[in-house]
């Protein structure tokens, strides 16, 4: 009998992924594993000290995303030692992408963002950096050693939309509007064509309909992405967001609604957009809900059962 496999119509897969997995394309362009090597390098956020806001996205944990970091007070080194030697448990020899995590990776000096980008490069079998960052946040020095550290390695800018809706990006305390995230994403396809540059959203945030995480990712699907993770959202203890659900004024998404919603945001994206992940990992120890969540490798079967039973792929609808 045919598996699934063979009968996947998706061209950029050699499995039964009907997206454009990351994993995929690391292997088709350097021919080996990758793993991603999670780093806080200490630095802050422009929407927690004033800059943009205070307090920071009501649904951001203390750790500024970065859960699975080494700790700040380590150097990006010793942060990369660590990681390598955990993904080199699971896999033999591993290539790394450093992966500038935590906060906002380009809220700082350019000397400074210069001294530790460049410690991540030197580590043993790093080929490429990713740098997760705000649109809004991109100085032209920034912008200028970005076009610069493209041609020397595998370089992706991924910038934090979640929404494409500014009536939730205020209610979120985002700090910007869409035309500030477009300014920021014009900016970095202006400086180099060699940056990649990945757009995250976020699915079942507060007073968002289906209807409208699907029109994000429509809006996303236009600018053509190189890159895009979609993440559930989380309801992490400790944050705004916990009181807000504590206090009954919001549902999270079931597995089924957001499969759903994940399978026909897929169906929008141009087939060579690469899709970085199509759910997130949530700190056990703090995660309030969806604790259905914690089961990962069960949401992406979801997903691609999903996608088998419509016989639909990423792109069918682009």
């Amino acid at each position: 009998m045919p598996t699934q496999r063979d009968n996947n119509p998706f061209p950029y897969s050699d499995s039964n992924k009907r997206y454009y997995t990351y994993d995929y394309f690391l292997r088709q362009k350097f021919g080996a594993k990758c793993a991603k090597l999670p780093i806080d390098a200490g630095f802050s956020c422009p929407n927690r000290d004033g800059t943009k806001g205070i307090g920071g996205c009501i649904y951001c944990s203390a750790h500024g995303s970065g859960d699975f970091c080494g700790g700040a007070e380590q150097t990006v080194t010793e942060q990369l030692e660590s990681a390598y030697a955990m993904m080199s448990k699971k896999w033999q020899d591993p290539l790394g992408i450093a992966y500038f995590q935590a906060f906002t990776n380009t809220y700082a000096p350019i000397d400074e963002l210069r001294e530790k980008y460049e410690a991540a490069l030197r580590f043993p079998n790093v080929v490429g950096l990713s740098i997760a960052t705000r649109a809004d946040c991109i100085a032209d020095d920034v912008c200028e050693y970005f076009a610069e550290l493209a041609e020397r390695t595998f370089l992706t800018v991924e910038l934090g939309l979640q929404t494409a809706h500014d009536s939730t990006a205020q209610f979120i305390n985002r700090g910007h509007t869409f035309s500030d995230f477009m300014l920021g994403y014009e900016k970095l396809r202006t400086a180099s064509d060699k940056i990649n540059i990945g757009v995250h959203l976020i699915d079942g945030l507060p007073n968002e309909s289906a209807d409208m995480m699907i029109e994000s990712a429509r809006v996303v699907a236009s600018i053509r992405p190189d890159q895009l993770k979609l993440h559930l959202l989380h309801v992490i203890d400790g944050t705004r967001l916990a009181e807000i659900y504590r206090d009954g004024e919001f549902e999270c998404l079931t597995l089924d609604e957001y499969a759903d919603i994940v399978v026909r945001q897929l169906e929008l994206m141009p087939p060579e957009t690469v899709i970085g992940r199509v759910t997130g990992d949530g700190a056990p120890d703090t995660l309030i809900a969806p604790l259905w969540s914690l089961k990962k490798l069960v949401v992406m079967n979801t997903i691609d059962k999903l996608m088998y039973t419509r016989n639909t792929w990423q792109g069918r609808l682009f």
